[in-house]
């Protein structure tokens, strides 16, 4: 296989549980060596996230950060700041300085993604990061990722959703039976497939509405909350199957939004009542 993840890109590797994206990945980071061939031009500066980070310890999320700032050449002062400037970027909720062991699998993420910032990688590399995030960490993760690609790193990450590889990733690698393939890169976000953007609200009948993982659901690409509603930004072509899982968990739909590729608005599409 030839994989190449150059710097300013977003690249993602896509495949079925044990098709070998996360041993693609500690290979890219070091962790574990190819059979044959070798990975060349590895940035000095390398953050990752594995897959599983479920830290038995009693050092609290502070103390494991600003240990591990110190691991990575930053001062005790300085990298005590910078984590926790990232604790609150991502909004961790269970305490700075509650013992890594009773933060939720959510929030252990959360400790995961800001060890692989405290110094700025050339290389960031994350498996399966969105798993138990909350929704708004999910936004954030993506301004993150955004962000190390603008600076002119290279941020790698697995994921099986297609919806997700497509809003993120600007090349993507599918892995099957032992090969890699390249499917990227990706078209430029205004040239992807059509989507729209659905707001919904608490149900009229006085029912308090399930609170879903939107993230989870088939085609959505975006999702942002407040305590009104929450605005999910999902394909065309899967609006019909969100809108019937709202409505069924309690949800009422406010409005749909319809944006076209190349962001000319399609009319906006009122329900006024819960489509019921």
């Amino acid at each position: 296989m030839d994989v190449e993840a150059p710097a300013g890109e977003v690249v993602a590797f896509a495949g079925g549980n044990g098709s070998g994206k996360s041993t693609l990945l500690r290979i890219a980071v070091g962790l574990s060596r190819p059979t044959r061939g070798t990975v060349a031009a590895r940035p000095p500066v390398v953050g990752y996230v594995p897959d599983r980070f479920s830290p038995n310890e009693r050092m609290s999320a502070t103390g494991y950060l600003t240990h591990m700032g110190r691991v990575r050449g930053l001062t005790t002062s300085v990298a005590s700041a910078r984590a926790g400037r990232l604790l609150d970027r991502l909004a961790l909720v269970g305490g700075k300085h509650a013992p890594l062991r009773s933060l939720s699998k959510g929030n252990a993420q959360k400790v995961a993604l800001a060890q692989a910032l405290l110094v700025e990688p050339g290389l960031l590399v994350l498996d399966e990061p969105w798993s138990g995030l909350d929704a708004d960490a999910h936004g954030v993760l993506a301004e993150i990722m955004t962000e190390v690609a603008a600076s002119g790193g290279t941020v790698v990450f697995t994921d099986h959703r297609e919806s997700v590889t497509r809003a993120r990733a600007t090349r993507t690698y599918l892995v099957a039976q032992g090969r890699v393939s390249l499917r990227g890169p990706e078209a430029p976000v205004t040239e992807r497939r059509p989507a729209s953007d659905v707001v919904l609200t608490a149900g009229r009948d006085g029912r308090v509405p399930v609170d879903l993982a939107w993230e989870q659901l088939d085609g959505v690409l975006a999702v942002s909350q407040d305590i009104t509603g929450v605005r999910v930004r999902v394909g065309r072509e899967s609006v019909d199957a969100l809108l019937f899982t709202a409505l069924q968990h309690g949800w009422s739909v406010e409005r749909v939004n319809g944006a076209t590729p190349d962001h000319h608005r399609a009319p906006d599409v009122a329900t006024n009542g819960d489509m019921r």
